[in-house]
């Protein structure tokens, strides 16, 4: 540590000051303004992680000073670190902590000066960069699309432990690229001058360990490096990171074990490269002024005149000048130009033909509620975070979004509750290898954070309101979760013919009896281990045993077999094809199993992004702002239909296209590069 403080220098004893032990009110604000953090934690077989968290402005949900939470990968008990970002402003607030259970306990707390987002440039528009250069020898940074993102990347968070219990995530920044590839298994990153705190330094002395996470300003995507690090003031290398003659003093080595390019869902939600996401002078929380209030609280000698001084309204605006000219004075003194302190006006990668701003598809709900149905289902009761109502037709579904295992996750499931309501119900079942419905069973608690598409579908209630004189609903096992939103939301005669293997498998049961015996409902149970399958005659039966009127409308949900036989009864019986309605289930498609590398999307007349590993061409579209059509997101509404001008993709299945030169966007993801027509077929 003498070693590295001779060449770092110690830090001033005002920067150590600055840390706080708890969550204050100026921390709280800034954890509901940002919509993003750096997240490093090491899983359950030891192993160094970094990635980014988060997706909407207030994602952290605080519980006491000490103690916060938010929906991220599965962590074992241990360290933890993280920075918050501010779209658009440069200082960011570190969190150091343990994990307890799903929740972080914080023990300490501190803003980081801007310097690293000033060297990246990170909220300023994109510029191209330098193709990747060959790299020599053998090693993981040959992966697909490692180089290239390297090369364009400027800005990344660093994870590393100190082997007592302490974690620290600390934001890197430079100009071009931050990490420079030395062969294929090294990289260099530049040490510059900066507060002098140095604690990836001192940790790496103790526990070499490392992870990072790495962003390219426009992109979605996040490239993931564990590996080892070293540190090096050896001339020789140091002079080929220098800028006008001004070499940095240090540098991490890194042997790199793994590093991987992956689709971010909260990157893509955050929308953090979008102008209208980046907070101004008159809307951002001025994190000058919270560390100096942090610098008063620990300051005995001339504390009070530090309080004093931070409570002067205004104040915020006299400090942040400045600073930015102390910020601009340190940069230039590196060796930097062109350093932008004051407010940026960021422009997204993407330059769009009409220029106005798409609104965010996606809606972020808090998990009131996880209600056991059965031993095998769940009901998810959720709530807008901003208090809004959920509208839609009783039946229809909702595409709920999250991030399981470090990729975005998909999965449509029908509305359970009646519409009209600040809460809405998905009951879930669980599947046997069901990579969603394992998270939701396992993983998600009352409290945190998902996402929701929606409503879509057509299984529904006919409209107006109360058309259908009667309502005959046929269902088998988790079928029956659209056939409770209708009968919640109808007021008229329903009779349900429904289907499990159990008795202990009927999802609702204790609801539909109590609606039976006030004579809501008629219903009737079939058991399959004491009754058999329900055929075509068992079918045939119990309709012809129903007074119904001529509108009476038929809704059959399923397995396949069950519907065709229902579909067959009721032809059978003149029924009109109008009057009877059907939904069939997928699993969905895990985009991450389809595609390797990154590759670019163009849209005709509107623009270029880049589709990234473990993203489908209207996943990737939707994150840049691209006016994708879109209803469902897993292939069975077919609303997402877009024209493949130019290149090659590979599509998931169910895919009932019948339209050469035309795909399903959500199910697609490129093979090479590819150009797209989304004007309406």
């Amino acid at each position: 540590m003498d070693e590295v403080e001779s060449v770092v220098g110690r830090p001033p004893a005002v920067i150590m000051l600055k840390q706080i032990s708890a969550l204050d009110e100026g921390c709280r604000t800034i954890l509901a303004r940002s919509p993003i953090a750096a997240f490093g934690y090491r899983d359950a077989d030891g192993v160094s992680r970094t990635t980014f968290v988060g997706g909407t402005p207030g994602f952290a949900r605080v519980h006491s000073p000490t103690r916060l939470s938010f929906a991220a990968p599965d962590v074992p008990a241990g360290p933890v670190s993280l920075f918050f970002l501010l779209p658009g402003v440069g200082e960011v607030l570190r969190l150091n902590g343990v994990m307890a259970g799903r929740a972080v306990r914080v023990t300490e707390a501190y803003v980081h000066c801007a310097q690293a987002v000033l060297r990246s440039r990170l909220w300023q528009p994109p510029v191209p960069a330098a193709p990747a250069a060959p790299i020599s020898g053998e090693g993981p940074l040959h992966g697909p699309g490692v180089a290239g993102f390297l090369a364009a990347a400027p800005f990344l968070a660093l994870s590393t432990w100190d082997g007592d219990g302490g974690s620290d995530t600390s934001p890197r920044g430079d100009r071009e690229a931050v990490a420079r590839i030395l062969d294929g298994r090294t990289l260099a990153i530049p040490d510059r001058r900066g507060n002098k705190r140095a604690d990836t330094l001192h940790n790496l002395l103790r526990d070499d360990r490392l992870a990072f996470a790495a962003l390219v300003p426009g992109r979605s995507g996040v490239l993931h490096v564990t590996g080892r690090g070293t540190i090096t003031d050896d001339p020789a290398l140091l002079s080929t990171m220098a800028l006008r003659g001004q070499a940095p003093h240090a540098a991490l080595l890194i042997d790199v074990e793994h590093a991987e390019v992956r689709g971010n869902d909260a990157v893509a939600r955050a929308r953090i490269w979008s102008p209208g996401t980046h907070l101004g002078l008159d809307t951002a929380p001025n994190l000058i002024v919270l560390a100096s209030r942090h610098l008063a609280a620990n300051t005995a000698k001339g504390g009070f005149l530090l309080r004093a001084v931070s409570a002067i309204p205004g104040i915020g605006r006299l400090l942040r000048p400045v600073m930015n000219r102390a910020y601009r004075s340190g940069l230039l003194k590196e060796g930097y130009e062109d350093v932008t302190t004051g407010p940026v006006t960021a422009t997204s990668a993407l330059v769009t033909a009409a220029g106005a701003p798409v609104a965010d598809p996606l809606r972020t709900v808090r998990i009131a509620e996880v209600r056991r149905e059965t031993l095998s289902a769940v009901t998810l009761v959720l709530e807008d975070t901003d208090g809004g109502r959920f509208d839609f037709r009783p039946g229809q579904y909702f595409t709920l979004v999250a991030d399981v295992g470090g990729h975005p996750i998909r999965r449509a499931y029908s509305a359970s509750s009646a519409p009209g309501s600040s809460r809405l119900e998905v009951t879930i079942k669980h599947v046997d290898g069901g990579r969603f419905s394992g998270h939701v069973h396992r993983g998600l608690r009352a409290g945190d954070t998902i996402a929701v598409l929606g409503p879509s579908g057509t299984f529904h209630l006919p409209e107006p309101p109360g058309s259908p004189g009667d309502l005959v609903l046929i269902a088998a096992g988790s079928g029956v979760t659209p056939m409770m939103s209708m009968i919640r939301a109808y007021g008229g005669r329903v009779s349900l013919l429904y289907s499990n293997r159990t008795e202990d498998e009927i999802i609702f049961g204790d609801e539909l009896n109590r609606r039976a015996e006030s004579g809501q409902l008629s219903v009737t149970h079939v058991l399959t281990r004491r009754d058999g399958r329900l055929d075509a005659h068992g079918v045939h039966r119990w309709i012809s045993g129903l007074t119904v009127s001529p509108d009476t409308h038929y809704f059959v949900c399923g397995p396949d077999a069950l519907m065709d036989t229902v579909h067959s009864v009721l032809t059978g019986l003149g029924v009109p094809p109008q009057q009877v309605h059907q939904e069939r289930y997928s699993s969905g498609t895990d985009a991450a199993a389809t595609t390797t590398t990154p590759q670019e999307m163009t849209v005709d007349s509107i623009g270029t992004v880049v589709v990234e590993p473990g993203q489908t061409l209207l996943d990737a579209g939707l994150a840049a702002g691209l006016p994708m059509p879109y209803s469902c997101t897993i292939g069975n509404c077919g609303d997402c239909l877009v024209r493949l001008r130019a290149g090659e993709v590979t599509t998931s299945d169910p895919n009932n296209l019948t339209r050469p030169g035309y795909v399903l966007a959500c199910l697609s993801c490129p093979l090479t590069p590819v150009t797209l027509d989304i004007t309406p077929a």
